[in-house]
């Protein structure tokens, strides 16, 4: 993936060219810093002619236009009739106030800029922040912005696969091919369940025999479920890496119940858990955009995401209890006890995860949701995981959240959020809500 930021600052000779050069000087190091290969000019672009030179034979992904001193509207206009990526607009601090010389007023080139972007492209639809490259909450923003340009181009990649149909009364996580490739560039392709089961059926004991030892490293306890449940898991988790690694498959949302216990005898939670260990994201009840909920968290935080329904609230904690039936990702287990196997708290079959998460200081609850209308909207919730054990047989994550606990449930509830959420380790709210604005949708943040 091919990914360029475009450093455009902009100003006017007339201004006291020694403080402007400092803050060039200053943001340069600052850009190159959050992304090394980010494209900068040689000096401040003082004219028009100069941005049109500068930015001509480039393709951005994102522009950072930069009022290094005021600059009319012009100067934005020759980048945006040019380009139509996300726009950042750095506003910096006036550096001197002493009743003397007006020395960079790059807050009124803000205005102009901002004014010819909105009529180009309407109002809020680009990005904004104020200050000095030496200000943490700057560093903090521009680097949120960056991050969620990268991963906005990321998702042009992505292939995710439907394995199988939603059940009954879950077509909250059914999605449109088309409708994912307009609104997020990912591309979404299907397969029936069966032929993953059939694929399964067809290998020996000693096709799976590296899987199975893969699997056994990885997890705790799977030698005390029944020998044919082993070996048919083996079977099962060697026909979904094949059928990933063989058609490039970034992330997947699989059907679970009933077919893998009345079709098959084995589930296929342990499966998934292990896919979710690999950066693999995989949901299970055929929910799509869970799954892409997931990718989109890993793609911010790097590691693994936990994925389940809302359980359980603690009003005075702030707390909300995420579980599912045990298809978490086995290297979010607490250390305590590892990635323990169980049976389904249902069927009562196994294997799948049977384990609480370890903590986190720092948490995100994430979820790609569509309102009744079928727009599309992000959830955002910020708090921490707590260290909490297994809750109930499966796997359950207990996040305490900084907006009062009883306040998101309810709200969710009123504003039919969908019942499946994806937990991040690590604080990316701000990251997921420069993203969910770059792709035009509501975000709504707790």
């Amino acid at each position: 993936m091919s990914f360029q930021v475009v450093y455009v600052p902009i100003g006017v000779g007339t201004y006291e060219m020694v403080s402007a050069h400092e803050s060039f000087e200053r943001s340069v190091e600052l850009l190159k810093k959050i992304d090394p290969a980010v494209v900068v000019p040689e000096d401040i672009l003082l004219t028009v002619d100069a941005v049109g030179e500068y930015v001509s034979g480039l393709h951005p992904d994102l522009v950072i236009i930069q009022n290094i001193t005021f600059a009319n509207a012009a100067y934005a206009s020759e980048v945006l009739r040019r380009f139509d990526c996300p726009v950042l607009l750095w506003t910096l601090r006036e550096p001197v106030i002493d009743g003397t010389r007006l020395r960079s007023n790059s807050l009124t080139g803000a205005y102009s800029a901002a004014n010819a972007i909105c009529a180009f492209r309407g109002p809020g639809k680009f990005e904004h922040v104020y200050g000095a490259p030496a200000e943490e909450k700057v560093k903090r923003e521009i680097a949120a912005v960056i991050a969620a340009a990268r991963v906005k181009v990321q998702l042009t990649s992505l292939k995710m696969s439907a394995i199988g149909h939603t059940p009954q009364g879950f077509g909250f996580g059914r999605a449109l091919d088309t409708e994912l490739l307009r609104t997020f560039g990912v591309a979404l392709e299907a397969i029936e369940a069966r032929e993953l089961i059939n694929k399964a059926k067809s290998y020996s004991d000693e096709d799976c025999a590296a899987d199975l030892e893969e699997a056994r490293a990885a997890v705790v306890g799977l030698d005390t479920m029944p020998e044919r449940n082993v070996r048919d898991f083996a079977r099962l988790y060697k026909a979904y890496k094949s059928y990933v690694t063989e058609n490039k498959i970034g992330a997947v949302a699989s059907r679970c119940w009933p077919d893998f216990f009345t079709e098959f005898g084995t589930p296929v939670c342990m499966v998934l858990s292990l896919l979710n260990a690999m950066q693999i994201p995989a949901s299970c009840e055929a929910d799509v955009y869970g799954a892409l909920s997931m990718y989109i968290g890993s793609a911010f935080s790097g590691e693994s995401t936990f994925f389940g329904d809302p359980v359980s609230m603690d009003e005075e904690e702030s707390s909300i209890t995420f579980w599912h039936c045990g298809m978490a990702a086995c290297n979010l287990a607490r250390c305590d006890t590892g990635a323990a196997v169980g049976v389904h708290p249902n069927r009562k079959i196994g294997p799948v995860m049977d384990f609480g998460c370890r903590p986190s200081e720092e948490a995100t609850i994430f979820r790609v949701g569509r309102t009744a209308e079928g727009k599309f909207r992000f959830f955002i919730a910020e708090g921490k995981v707590m260290d909490k054990p297994r809750q109930f047989y499966g796997a359950s994550i207990v996040v305490q959240t900084k907006t009062p606990a009883e306040e998101i449930v309810r709200s969710t509830i009123k504003n039919g959020w969908e019942p499946h959420y994806v937990i991040v380790y690590g604080g990316i709210a701000e990251e997921l809500e420069k993203l969910g604005n770059m792709l035009d949708m509501e975000v709504v943040r707790y």
